[in-house]
Parts: C-alpha cells; structure tokens; sequence
C-alpha cells in the first residue's frame, strides 16, 4: 500500500459520519477488504483501501476502518468503557497496538481518540500497515464467532 500523505484531511471541521449514514459504496468496500482479507489476498486488501483513498482521500479510508470497527465490535456495542489492552501490549507492534485502541475507540465511540490515532498513523508513515491489521483482525474475530 502506498504511503498516505493527506494527514491534514482529519483534521478539519469535517464531522465524522457515524456508521448507519455512510453511502452505500463504504460498505461496500468494507465488504471487498473482508471478502479479500478472508481469502488470504492481502494485495486486494491494499488495492481495495488505495482505490478508497483515491476515490474519497483519507476521510473514504477513515469510514471504512470505522465500518470493519463496527464489524469487529458487533450490535450490540457492549455497554460501558471498553479497553482492548493484553499482556505485553507496549511490546506489541505498532500496527497492533493502533488496531487495539482504534476498536477500542469505536467501541467508546470515542471520535476523537480515533481521529487522532488515524492521523499520527498517517504521519508516521504507518497506516497502511495498520489497516491491514485491522482487515486481518477483523476477519479473525469473524472466525472466532463462528466457530
């Protein structure tokens, strides 16, 4: 995935649309991240979220790591704060580090703490690992249910 530099874009005035107003095509392309992220092609993880950034900057590609959150989490969100720390969590990796506390900021709907992580991850040059992350997390927790 291509290193996204349109940081700037989160940081706007722009109000974060919550996830049952979002236009048909987020779903969509969450839906071809986990279809993809389920047959194991991390390449069309990737094109899928470069396809998104060019289509709709870094805000499409914010919605639709909103929309697997959401997949991830499940309805209902579980009530009180939700923390998805584990053992070891600092010496985890960066990307699954965000992927904890992104969840954990959509299961607190905390939208500014989700802003901010999505931001310094494009900053530092690290979001597109984390995205992928966040596919392959979320497919994970959907086998689990399932199972």
């Amino acid at each position: 995935m291509r290193r996204v530099t349109e940081a700037g874009s989160l940081t706007g005035t722009r109000t974060v649309r919550s996830v049952t107003d979002s236009p048909q095509q987020m779903f969509e392309d969450a839906a071809a991240i986990l279809s993809s992220a389920l047959d194991g092609d991390s390449e069309a993880v990737v094109g899928t979220f470069d396809a998104v950034v060019d289509r709709a900057g870094l805000s499409g590609a914010y919605d639709v790591a909103w929309c697997l959150a959401a997949t991830m989490v499940g309805d209902p969100v579980p009530p009180g704060a939700c923390a998805l720390d584990f053992p070891g969590i600092d010496q985890a990796g960066y990307d699954a580090r965000w992927v904890a506390r992104f969840v954990s900021a959509y299961a607190n709907a905390d939208l500014d703490t989700a802003r901010a992580l999505f931001g310094a991850a494009a900053a530092d040059g690290l979001l597109p690992e984390c995205l992928l992350t966040l596919a392959g997390s979320t497919v994970a927790t959907l086998r689990h249910r399932a199972a």
